[in-house]
């Protein structure tokens, strides 16, 4: 069986295009395909989710459960996990370890919820 081709048929609205024009295509194109799965990943995140984060930063799986739990029971869980971390080690100027560790010893997490009660934005939703 062989396949008609069809490729020129298939271009015909594209054969006037520039390079650059070709490429800005590409890349609004490529924005429609990955837009609607940037927002699922920011709407939507589950604690096990967020332990995978913490795993991938180089905590344990027990102090990971502790600084998903910390967050949970704060409501800084749909932030991120992983960018609670992250922001508080910036803004303490600490490493990311020592900053996650900070919170499984019970300490900052009165300044990991200053740093996201400035948010204009509402955490997004945490799926249980």
């Amino acid at each position: 069986m062989k396949r008609a081709d069809d490729y020129q048929a298939r271009r015909a609205h594209l054969a006037e295009l520039s390079d650059e024009q070709l490429e800005e295509r590409f890349w609004a194109l490529t924005g429609k395909l990955v837009d609607p799965l940037l927002q699922l990943g920011r709407d939507n995140t589950t604690p096990a989710i967020e332990r995978s984060v913490l795993l991938r930063m180089g905590f344990s799986s027990l102090e990971a459960r502790d600084i998903v739990q910390g967050c949970l029971e704060r409501g800084l869980l749909g932030h991120g996990a992983g960018n609670v971390v992250y922001r508080l080690s910036k803004s303490e100027k600490l490493e990311l370890r020592e900053a996650g560790l900070s919170l499984v010893n019970g300490e900052n997490w009165d300044k990991a919820v200053a740093l996201f009660a400035k948010s204009a934005a509402a955490p997004p939703e945490v799926k249980a």
